[in-house]
């Protein structure tokens, strides 16, 4: 979605029934609007039908203010509907979260300085002052919040307001080393995003490549997920995994582990900023 293109975005979930797509599909003909993109799913074990819904607002009749109002009245409570309207004249903004690794904050700010998001990224948040060099080799401005056990609570209310302050809209990990509190992630459900290695098996601690490396795995892979109070365990947005043989180092685990980590990070802030992901149940239905 770019402000330029005048247009609405609808993530819907509901019970499946007939008419479903005939209904909303009516809605918007029916009151001048274009529709641009149209991809719909049904969970058939569960009985849930999802679609997401992408129409051009230059004709519309019904004023942006009042179109979930309408689309509701009409249709939400009739089919039993969760849904969530977007339109492109609001830009997304995003606060990166990063620690002491370089290498997401580096792709994403590329990614962002190259135009190639319809995003704003006013502030970098970081639990240590090494990175205050790149965010201000991108014009964007550092915020530094040590936080040990005793002050963590504290910290995390002050980065919260910051956060209002700059009207951020969704927030990123980027190997930010610190686990958020379950009142932290209250305020922005599935509204962060985090990236982590996952390997097969998986290696916990400090050196996961080491241990990875140690144990002579063939794959090695990188996940990213909205966070939830249930460490690493919330809804997946994407994933991805290369081989790996006896013949790569340590070192060579790491650069493969990284640039997986950049690639699947960047994948997953897309297709947020782009509004094509809708939760359900700890899972995630992507739209392409």
């Amino acid at each position: 979605m770019r402000g330029n293109d005048n247009t609405a975005v609808i993530l819907i979930h509901c019970p499946d029934r007939p008419g479903i797509l005939a209904v909303v599909t009516e809605f918007i003909n029916q009151h001048k609007g274009n529709i641009l993109y149209l991809d719909q799913y049904v969970n058939r074990e569960e009985g849930v039908f999802f679609m997401r819904v992408k129409w051009q607002l230059d004709e519309f009749q019904i004023p942006q203010k009042k179109i979930g109002e309408y689309f509701n009245t009409l249709i939400g409570l009739r089919f039993q509907m969760t849904f969530r309207l977007y339109f492109s004249d609001t830009k997304p903004r995003m606060a990166i979260f990063v620690s002491k690794m370089p290498h997401c904050l580096y792709d994403l700010l590329a990614r962002y300085s190259s135009g190639e998001w319809y995003v704003e990224i006013p502030i970098i948040i970081s639990n240590h002052p090494d990175m205050e060099v790149v965010a201000k080799r991108f014009g964007i401005e550092y915020y530094y919040f040590p936080i040990t056990k005793e002050n963590k609570a504290e910290q995390e209310a002050k980065q919260l307001e910051l956060l209002k302050k700059y009207k951020i809209t969704f927030c990123v990990l980027a190997r930010y080393m610190q686990v958020l509190s379950s009142d932290f992630i209250r305020h922005y459900p599935d509204r962060i995003i985090n990236i982590h290695h996952s390997f097969l098996p998986a290696f916990a601690g400090a050196k996961p490549y080491h241990a990875a490396h140690q144990r002579g795995v063939k794959i090695i892979g990188a996940t990213s997920h909205y966070v939830t109070s249930d460490l690493d365990a919330g809804p997946i947005i994407d994933q991805d995994v290369t081989r790996i043989s006896h013949k790569d180092t340590v070192e060579e685990l790491i650069k493969k582990g990284r640039d997986l980590e950049k690639i699947v990070l960047s994948h997953a802030v897309e297709k947020h900023i782009e509004r094509k992901i809708l939760t359900y149940k700890n899972r995630t239905v992507v739209f392409q």
